[in-house]
């Protein structure tokens, strides 16, 4: 793997290795103090010192995002997500992307001080504020799935949209008919009476602007109604796309995880779907004890990464990715006879009692498989110690 490769792999959105996280807390780490020093630096009673501190701090953060910003467009041509002609073609289709041009607004503080102008007070803080808000953004984790959602759901979007619209004009409308000649400062024009009519149909209310005749009262009685059930049905929508675009992203992710299972690789696409459908995933620190001997049996377990330790007594028997624990107290209905506990940080597939006999009761090879495996793999630990599956 070559330099170039070390560095980008952290770098991509949603990378899950270790340097991955390390690399997003650093970020945010850093984000975080820009931002608290940005919104101290614009407090107009600070003393001297801490004023410099936080000019100080601001700027080195701003130098710390343009060498990030530098990396990043070094690195670009890893992106084998993009298909370009050359390396210089990626680096350019970066730097025009959202994420490159967030990330050389975000550097833009150290031209300011490098081309001679420093901002102090309130215009740093101001600034910088803007600047990286947007950056924090870019990282936001449901960004792009709320980008997904709001595309698969545009149709129905912009159907309330057009709701919406409709229900704020024709309010507007009708409150300035009613109530022009009692209020013309508030409703002399229809453009006048939007103000009260979209803090009325968002439910915001500040009652700056209250209609007095009967006719205007009952409008906004209307309104108040038509708001809430427009947004409830926005609320709905959203909520309905999140949830499917959750569901797909989870069967996605356990997909892939399941791909590392040898046992699981034998069962053909349907049976594999279906079992994808019904693992959970779970992640574990180093450290932890997973399952404890008397346990009830009701899971096994399939590693995707990390290791673990069967224990019992003085024994101790590693399993590693690809290897899975707790078949027998399944099969058998039985306590555990074994604690495993993890030895390194691990993510697991959980596949509960239910599901497990529900998908094997029309599918025998899946009990099947789970017999093979455990057999082998007894047969390998037989000649070091007795094996033994919790």
């Amino acid at each position: 793997m070559t330099l170039r490769e070390q560095v980008f792999r952290p770098m991509r959105t949603g990378d899950d290795s270790r340097a991955g996280r390390r690399w997003r807390a650093l970020h945010f780490c850093a984000l975080a103090v820009g931002l608290v020093s940005a919104v101290l630096s614009s407090a107009s009673d600070l003393p001297e010192r801490v004023e410099l501190i936080c000019l100080v701090t601001l700027h080195l953060v701003s130098v710390a995002f343009l060498l990030e910003y530098l990396v990043r467009l070094w690195a670009a041509p890893e992106d084998r997500t993009v298909v370009v002609a050359n390396e210089n073609a990626a680096r350019l289709r970066w730097a025009v992307s959202w994420n490159g041009t967030v990330g050389l607004l975000a550097a833009l503080p150290t031209f300011m001080v490098v081309s001679g102008y420093a901002a102090h007070g309130a215009e740093a803080a101001s600034a910088f504020c803007l600047l990286w808000i947007l950056k924090l953004g870019t990282h936001a984790p449901a960004a792009a799935v709320l980008m997904r959602v709001l595309s698969n759901e545009r149709n129905t979007l912009a159907a309330i949209a057009v709701i919406f619209l409709s229900v704020l004009v024709s309010s507007a409308t009708l409150a300035h008919i009613f109530e022009r000649d009692g209020q013309p400062a508030a409703f002399g024009t229809i453009g006048a009476s939007l103000w009260w009519s979209i803090t009325t149909l968002t439910t915001t209310g500040y009652g700056d602007v209250v209609p007095l005749t009967t006719a205007g009262r009952m409008v906004g009685a209307l309104v108040m109604v038509s708001g809430i059930a427009v947004l409830a049905l926005m609320t709905g929508v959203l909520a309905t796309g999140f949830a499917e675009e959750e569901k797909r992203r989870e069967f996605l992710r356990v997909w892939e995880q399941v791909s590392r299972v040898p046992i699981f690789t034998r069962l053909g696409t349907i049976t594999l779907s279906e079992i994808v459908g019904r693992l959970r995933t779970r992640h574990y620190p180093a450290r932890v004890t997973v399952v404890r001997r008397g346990d009830p049996g009701d899971s096994m377990f399939f590693i995707t990464s990390g290791a673990v330790e069967v224990r019992l007594d003085d024994r101790r028997i590693p399993l590693h990715a690809g290897g899975f624990f707790g078949e027998m107290s399944l099969l058998d209905r039985r306590s555990r006879n074994a604690s495993v506990a993890t030895t390194e940080p691990t993510t697991l597939l959980v596949l509960y009692a239910s599901d497990f006999y529900q998908i094997a009761g029309h599918n025998p090879a899946l009990i099947q498989a789970v017999e093979e495996e455990a057999a082998r793999r007894r047969a390998e630990n037989r000649a070091a110690s007795p094996h033994l599956t919790p």
